[in-house]
């Protein structure tokens, strides 16, 4: 799913009177409904496997609807509550790309569409000086003004992306760009069930011109499995992050993030599933054909973006993970390098209408390459052979603003390589997107993309 863009700016934060400090409002209330259509024509491929795309032309339709809920019990207490529904299906189900071309899709078609809570969290902020500054009201904190240096934890039901590797001109699936590797760092495999949540502490220390969280998650019980482990000796992710905000063009924002993560879950090794195979002579590799063992996959990245005029951004990432060990919540990427730029639409007099551009690039180990070149599968990958090459995707979307909070989208997405396999494509995804969001007006500012 989509991630929240962090409540707080960082940029531009100007001092406000202690006596603003408490915000008038202590309600939130807000509804998001994100409707996707894609088509892909027939592309080449001399043969698929169990989880390759389908080299025929098809199309596919998703939709998700949430209902974001808030409440301010005490000053600095929060109790925050969203309802998401997710329903329709991606193309091939999901399958044959590291890049999937559309985030809002869930992995798994047989969970249906009935309700479910998406995120249920305790936000407590500890303010650390008398200093306030203007903060953007949102689903994740509900304050008009906080300590510029503060203290805050949200604990409970949530989404790793929403605090971790958050950037403002790539993050948001419903207002920007909709391919994973585009929205996230392809090489995160950060902790998530198959509809992207989990359960969770994440702690952030805000300053001046900076800020570092960390975070303890829950880990899925198999990879790509809805089910957490609840068993931290046996499972869980540790998350760290520190962001800061230089001026590197005179009265522009700017933004960098460094981030590490670990991953502690019963993951299979492909270099171990590769030996097995060879030796027992069985049909393919298979990863998860293995006795329960804890192991580690660690990774970094490093997000960036930068204010180019007033109405031009620009953003980069890049991350890496040491892919021994089987891709298991995210998406089977072990290197990945993605950025691009967006546009507003002042210059044709449509101030509300967003352009934007990007290139991902995505890369897997040489044990992860093997795997698959033998037959293995991964949770999302496995054409029955191998070319490798490395995966390469261009993104372009036009959005239009029609009325108050209702855009359209039309996007088009060119793919070289999807899944790794220079025998397949190039594939190019056309796609259309409607987005309708409405809060009830409690007071305050509402966060924009």
């Amino acid at each position: 799913m989509s991630s929240l863009l962090a409540q707080t700016s960082h940029d531009n934060q100007a001092a406000v009177p202690p006596s603003d400090a408490a915000p008038s409002a202590p309600f939130w209330v807000s509804v998001q409904a994100n409707f996707i259509t894609q088509y892909h024509p027939a592309f080449y491929a001399p043969y698929s496997g169990p989880n390759s795309l389908s080299p025929a032309g098809e199309h596919a339709t998703s939709r998700v609807l949430t209902l974001y809920t808030g409440v301010r019990i005490q000053p600095t207490t929060e109790l925050l509550l969203d309802v998401e529904s997710a329903g329709g299906a991606g193309l091939g189900s999901a399958l044959g790309l590291a890049g999937f071309t559309n985030l809002d899709v869930v992995r798994n078609p047989t969970l249906g569409s009935a309700p479910y809570i998406a995120r249920a969290m305790i936000h407590q902020t500890i303010p650390l000086s008398s200093r306030f500054v203007q903060a953007v009201r949102g689903p994740l904190g509900l304050a008009s003004s906080v300590a510029e240096r503060r203290l805050e934890i949200h604990a409970g039901k949530l989404s790793t992306v929403d605090f971790f590797d958050v950037n403002s001109v790539g993050s948001d699936s419903h207002l920007q760009f909709m391919n994973w590797t585009l929205a996230n760092n392809g090489a995160y495999d950060y902790a998530a069930d198959t509809r992207g949540y989990t359960y969770g502490v994440v702690a952030e220390y805000f300053d001046r011109g900076w800020a570092m969280r960390f975070g303890e998650m829950l880990m899925p019980k198999v990879a790509n499995g809805l089910d957490l482990e609840w068993n931290l000796g046996r499972a869980r992710a540790e998350n760290a992050e520190i962001e800061f905000h230089p001026t590197l063009i005179p009265g522009k924002q700017s933004g960098l993030r460094l981030l590490g993560f670990v991953n502690h879950a019963n993951m299979g090794n492909y270099r171990e599933a590769i030996d097995d195979y060879l030796r027992l002579a069985g049909p393919v590799p298979d990863i998860t054909a293995h006795p329960f063992q804890t192991r580690l996959k660690h990774g970094f990245g490093v997000n960036a973006e930068q204010e180019l005029t007033s109405q031009a951004r620009a953003f980069g990432r890049f991350s890496w993970n040491d892919g021994k060990n089987e891709s298991y919540a995210y998406t089977e990427v072990d290197r990945a390098f993605s950025g691009g730029a967006d546009l507003r639409g002042a210059r044709w007099h449509r101030q509300q209408d967003k352009a934007g551009v990007a290139v991902s690039v995505n890369a897997i180990s040489e044990d992860h390459r093997r795997y698959l070149a033998l037959g293995g599968l991964g949770f999302l990958l496995g054409d029955g052979a191998l070319r490798y090459g490395g995966e390469k995707i261009l993104e372009a979307y036009y959005t239009a603003h029609a009325w108050r909070g209702l855009t359209f989208a039309v996007d088009v997405q060119r793919v070289w390589n999807p899944g790794y396999n220079q025998d397949r494509g190039p594939l190019t995804v056309i796609s259309l997107r409607c987005h309708v969001e409405d809060s009830v007006p409690f007071g305050g500012r509402a966060a924009r993309n």
